[in-house]
């Protein structure tokens, strides 16, 4: 990335960052009094925490995954999530849900030009919590979803997707009620069908991903998040194709009632592709990655 583009990215991330956190101050200021306990289950954006609700917890959320930039051309691709979540039984919670996407592709290299809205996929999230942070030295989250869908989440190309992601998850309030940490460890493979072709690819991702929010209100937090991401050709992590560092803002809100909302911009900060001399990997990954998701108890 050339140093201005670099530049102009980190700006607009860190306006949209101010934007939204001194919009979520003005909204909640004259309502909060006090601060509740740190519960981490949304409250990070790209990683995950170890919180996962009381039993009897019935939740509906809403994702919104943007992916923007390629090497070359114009390459937008979104994605449309909602999720039911229920915790039916003590340290584990149960979610099923569904995705809308749309992809507009220009002039990408290796990307057929694209602009089409289609339905993704479904997946299910099963999540099961062995160490609780309040009486462990920090909380520890096994995490397995896995999913199919029917376009290339990539490219738009539609064909039969298969794939299971996997995350370990490890949390700890490093100020009582005030900051805390996570870390995840994420593996994940998919294999894809073209439908046009009817040939089988397959791939595997390694990853370590890190946050760390900070109260700044009763009810907001703010704070950074950082991956470091690792993909390979062949379920197993069998070829090195190529690596990236995420790195950007994050802001969640705890609004009046049961809803909240969450916030996340990252950018690639280093990477390479393999057999490719440019910095970044834009091959297997995209120059920016922003999310947004809600989401209200019921």
């Amino acid at each position: 990335m050339k140093p201005r583009s670099f530049l102009s990215s980190m700006s607009f991330v860190f306006s949209l960052f101010s934007i939204l956190t001194s919009a979520a101050v003005l909204v909640l200021g004259p309502i909060v009094v006090h601060a509740d306990e740190i519960d981490t289950e949304h409250l990070f954006v790209f990683a995950i925490g170890t919180d996962i609700g009381e039993v009897g917890e019935r939740e509906l959320e809403s994702e919104t995954n943007s992916r923007f930039d390629k090497r070359t051309g114009s390459y937008t691709a979104l994605s449309q999530g909602l999720e039911a979540e229920f915790t039916p039984i003590e340290n584990f919670r149960f979610s099923i849900g569904g995705s809308l996407a749309y992809h507009n592709i220009a002039g990408v290299n290796g990307f057929r030009n694209r602009r089409q809205g289609s339905f993704e996929g479904v997946f299910v999230d099963m999540r099961y919590r062995f160490l609780d942070r309040a009486h462990s030295i920090f909380g520890l989250t096994v995490a397995a979803e896995p999913q199919w869908g029917r376009i290339d989440e990539t490219s738009g190309e539609p064909g039969g997707q298969y794939g299971l992601e996997l995350a370990v998850a490890v949390d700890k309030e490093l100020v009582p009620d005030h900051t805390v940490v996570a870390v995840n460890f994420l593996y994940g493979f998919e294999g894809a069908r073209s439908r046009a072709t009817g040939v089988w690819s397959r791939e595997s991702t390694f990853g370590v991903a890190a946050a760390l929010m900070m109260r700044v209100h009763a009810r907001i937090f703010v704070g950074t998040e950082a991956r470091y991401l690792r993909t390979y050709d062949g379920l197993g992590l069998n070829a090195f194709a190529g690596h990236a560092v995420f790195l950007g803002p994050s802001v969640f809100a705890k609004l009046p009632g049961s809803w909240w909302i969450a916030a996340g911009w990252s950018t690639q900060v280093a990477g390479r592709a393999a057999g490719d001399p440019a910095s970044l990997d834009l091959t297997n990954f995209e120059r920016q990655q922003a999310t947004f998701k809600f989401g209200v108890a019921y």
